[in-house]
């Protein structure tokens, strides 16, 4: 399933990313005698700790407190709640006999009605060696009985994840790097699910033991630790829809490849850059908050002796954002910078640079957030990758206005008028969205979602196209 990009125009609210410690809207529950589940540990603040940018959570065997094991608990309850939104943390999972970490939301009137006519939503659970991660709600049915409805997905629980859910008043979806494998109806409290229209507050633990995992812990497993990078929260709207960002990214940087490998390189800065780059290598950055959603300038800084292209993705290549044309610079290290649009939304994502023609090197690339000046410029000429025979070829297509909402005016080039020319509609990933006949110069782009779209008019052998933005 695709990302979806487009949904909604999430705004950083909250976060903590525990860079110098844990941050104040955090309190801990301490003490024994299983928690509702029989668990087997005592929870203690002094296993929980900031440690190069992480919060480590640490499950250890020591006896205290009448207990043979110790952990942590955290919670934002009385400090920070939530009612709707994007909640999100990039953590890593042990994986052991008897673990069970969870990242988990509690209604904030637990204290006036209870467990679970509170409602509780799991954001991500995960118990002993199994390879799933769970999402999960629970609440007081209608009929005033428990009730539970959860999905789960495959994943490496020991490396980096970005676990979250999407919450509205209509639905709750949960998602892994951007990719959805759970949703749940929870719209007119559909089977009493009203309480999940309410504030809730958000818990970070570690358990050993339950009823869940069972009883029976391998102890070589331990210490174990839950390492948590950020936790953000993210809701509609907001007063500033055009926060400035501006990230620069250093190629060798990636968290993962195929197929290139390092070098130093001449230009401004010194370093390394990436080169040796063939068809088909790739370079993934993990982990890249945009933090509003809108029109994105993307920089790369590269040298070729005879051209190529790249294309940036998301997620494993799961969405294509745009491809980017790498002229011939004279040498492969003769460094200019290309660059191409993209419509984001808010969230953290997964980067990907792909080679979809190689012999070409990257210095760095850039993320930069357009203001509305700049959107409407870029809608009006190519990216400054293009050839100046594709600038030519694209811009004897006239559209107004640029960005559009409902209708975009088309003025063909000479010779493209008449029933033996179609018009097509493609998006930054290559799908035909609208084609067909233009019809009295105008063309209807209402159900399009908000992006960067090509125009093309095609007559026989010949095509000319133009690009628009659709607001």
């Amino acid at each position: 399933m695709q990302m979806n990009l487009k949904a909604q125009n999430w705004q950083l609210v909250w976060q903590d990313e525990f860079t110098n410690g844990i941050g104040p809207d955090w309190v801990f529950e301490t003490g024994n005698g299983g928690w509702g589940n029989n668990e087997l540990q005592y929870y203690r603040s002094q296993n929980a700790t900031v440690q190069n940018g992480n919060l480590v959570i640490t499950a250890k065997q020591e006896n205290f407190g009448g207990s043979n094991y110790t952990s942590a608990r955290m919670k934002t309850q009385g400090r920070k709640s939530f009612k709707y939104g994007r909640i999100e943390a990039r953590m890593a999972l042990p994986s052991g006999q008897g673990l069970w970490p969870a990242f988990w939301m509690l209604g904030s009137n637990i204290t006036s009605v209870g467990w679970p006519a509170c409602g509780e939503i799991d954001i991500m659970e995960h118990v002993n060696t199994a390879p799933e991660v769970h999402g999960t709600i629970h609440w007081r049915d209608h009929n005033g009985d428990y009730a539970n409805y959860g999905g789960y997905t495959n994943t490496n629980v020991g490396a980096y994840h970005v676990y979250s859910v999407e919450w509205n008043q209509n639905a709750i979806r949960w998602f892994i790097d951007g990719q959805q494998y759970h949703v749940v109806d929870i719209s007119n409290g559909v089977n009493g699910t009203s309480e999940f229209q309410n504030n809730f507050f958000i818990l970070l633990n570690l358990a050993v033991g339950g009823n869940w995992p069972g009883f029976s812990i391998d102890n070589g497993a331990l210490p174990a630790q839950m390492l948590v990078d950020y936790v953000r929260v993210y809701q509609g709207g907001g007063s500033n829809p055009n926060p400035s960002f501006n990230l620069v990214t250093q190629a060798e940087n990636y968290s993962n490849m195929n197929g290139v490998q390092i070098e130093a390189t001449s230009d401004a800065g010194g370093g390394q850059n990436v080169g040796y780059i063939d068809s088909g290598d790739w370079m993934a950055y993990n982990g890249i908050t945009i933090p509003s959603s809108g029109y994105y300038t993307v920089n790369y800084r590269v040298a070729s002796v005879n051209g190529g292209q790249l294309s940036l993705d998301v997620n494993s290549g799961s969405t294509v954002l745009g491809n980017v044309s790498i002229p011939a610079t004279g040498g492969w290290q003769n460094w200019t910078t290309v660059s191409h649009t993209v419509y984001i939304n808010a969230g953290t994502y997964n980067f990907g640079i792909f080679a979809q023609t190689g012999g070409w090197n990257i210095n760095w690339w850039q993320i930069t957030r357009q203001s509305n000046a700049a959107t409407i410029a870029s809608s009006e000429t190519l990216n400054s990758s293009s050839s100046s025979a594709e600038l030519t070829q694209a811009m004897v297509i006239n559209v107004y206005p640029n960005p559009a909402e409902d209708i975009l005016n088309v003025k063909l080039p000479e010779g493209f008028s008449g029933d033996a020319t179609s018009v097509k509609v493609i998006n930054s990933a290559g799908k035909v969205m609208l084609k067909g006949k233009l019809s009295s110069g105008q063309l209807n782009i209402s159900k399009l979602p908000q992006g960067l779209y090509t125009l093309q008019a095609v007559k026989g052998e010949e095509v000319v196209s133009q690009r628009f933005i659709k607001k």
